[in-house]
């Protein structure tokens, strides 16, 4: 009868993601946002530089006529004709004539960043006397003052023909000019990701043992020859497969029939037990390994995949470990676990792992091997996943080696006793197991021996 076993919990890790890091896609974006924001800002800057000059003598000519020819208009007309020159000066030039008054009331220039300038050359030629007011007895505009003969007036032009974009229009501007930059940023990060997020959904499904769909064969020359050679490269992986699948078969039939056929002779032979035994036990030892290289080379292929019931072939493979002789089975099986898999493959795994434990995993001390196999529901990351554990109560390896134990032909027999064998047994179920999207934890037991930990997706 099988022992129970109750398997401590495993620990949670925690995965930590960077929004930044999340794609391709947002690098490219804010890259060209930020380089859509230094262009403008430097264009804005340079704009401004190279307008000022410009647009200082512009204006300050504009105020320079405007007020020499009212100057001369009305020292030239006659008296009872000025009262209609005025109001047609302000019904179609907006020009308004006042006179200036001491208790008028005059409010400072224009708050312009140009109007300093603008003073300067104006006063340069109408005289220094020459005042600016952005408001004068309450009246906005833009005032500037001269004279009649010993007679002081004040002229105001309307500021639309002074002034310039304000920071509010350019902020306005700016604004639309930046929600039209970020939109074809957008866009052309767009167009230049969906190449490279197309090679990895084709790559992905390689990984999970499909065929993926070819990829368009069109576009720039860079990525219509990696399309072309990633097109060109699934066909001669798929050609490989089925190469490999003819060469597994040749094996199979080209070294075992000569195999059976030594194993006929050495019956029929006269041979000392001794000899016939001993090689008997070489052509099984053969027998093995060229089974371990077939195992190892079989692809797995995620078309077969089924929903298994694990607990039941846990169970089958605890009992039959249970018969063979100095071996100790504790089972802690959780009933109903169902994964997605091949189930031939996932009994593979399951007998390579017990297996691994007859053979390395002997108590100190002791002939017998006891093995621990467990399974149980827990939650990982997102979501629910099955976790499968099988440990055994030897030795161990030492923490540097665990690495080691899951390439190819690679044995531990320092550490874990002599055996005959490829090395191939873990690399076997490293490789089903991945096939499978699940994962293998490799570590030591407290208190000895070698844990395998195995978590693997539920079946819907």
């Amino acid at each position: 009868m099988l022992a129970q076993l109750t398997t401590p919990p495993a620990g949670r890790r925690r995965r930590r993601l960077v929004w930044l890091k999340s794609g391709l896609f947002w690098r490219t974006f804010f890259l060209l946002s930020i380089l859509t924001t230094v262009s403008m800002g430097s264009w804005i800057a340079m704009i401004s530089a190279v307008q000022r000059g410009p647009q200082v003598e512009q204006t300050a000519e504009l105020v320079v006529s405007v007020v020499t020819i009212t100057h001369a208009a009305l020292t030239h007309s006659a008296p009872d004709l000025r009262r209609e020159l005025l109001f047609e000066l302000v019904s179609n030039e907006g020009i308004r004539i006042l006179p200036l008054e001491a208790s008028d009331t005059v409010d400072p220039p224009p708050d312009n960043p140009l109007m300093p300038d603008i003073e300067a050359l104006v006063k340069a030629k109408l005289g220094a006397d020459t005042r600016f007011s952005s408001r004068v007895n309450g009246v906005a505009g833009f005032w500037i003052s001269f004279k009649i003969d010993d007679d002081e007036y004040w002229l105001m032009l309307e500021r639309e023909r002074l002034s310039s974009l304000t920071r509010v229009q350019w902020i306005g501007w700016a604004s639309v000019v930046g929600a039209l930059s970020l939109l074809g940023a957008a866009l052309i990060s767009s167009l230049v990701n969906l190449p490279l997020a197309r090679l990895t959904e084709a790559a992905r499904a390689i990984a999970q043992g499909k065929r993926p769909d070819p990829l368009p064969e069109k576009g720039s020359k860079e990525i219509l020859e990696a399309n072309r050679s990633f097109n060109q490269m699934v066909d001669d992986l798929q050609r490989v497969e089925s190469d490999r699948a003819v060469i597994m078969a040749g094996i199979s039939h080209d070294l075992r029939t000569p195999l059976t056929r030594m194993q006929l002779e050495l019956e029929m032979a006269r041979l000392s037990a001794d000899a016939r035994e001993g090689m008997q036990s070489d052509i099984a030892q053969m027998d093995a390994i060229i089974g371990q290289f077939l195992d190892y080379a079989k692809p797995t292929e995620a078309a077969t995949f089924v929903p298994v019931d694990m607990s039941d072939l846990l169970l089958d493979s605890a009992r039959a470990a249970e018969r063979m002789q100095g071996m100790r089975v504790h089972a802690a099986i959780a009933p109903g676990v169902h994964v997605l898999g091949n189930a031939t493959d996932l009994r593979r795994v399951i007998n390579n792992l017990v297996e691994n434990a007859r053979r390395y995993g002997k108590s100190p001390g002791s002939d017998v091997t006891e093995i621990d196999i467990g399974c149980e529901i827990k939650a990982r990351g997102n979501g629910q996943r099955a976790v499968i554990r099988i440990a055994d109560h030897g030795v161990g390896v030492p923490g540097d080696q665990i690495a080691q134990l899951l390439k190819p032909f690679t044995r531990l027999d320092s550490a874990r006793g002599q055996a005959n064998g490829a090395g191939l047994g873990l690399a076997i179920v490293e490789r089903v197991v991945t096939r499978h999207h699940a994962e293998l934890h490799v570590s030591n037991r407290d208190g000895g021996g070698l844990v395998i930990e195995i978590v693997m997706p539920l079946a819907a």
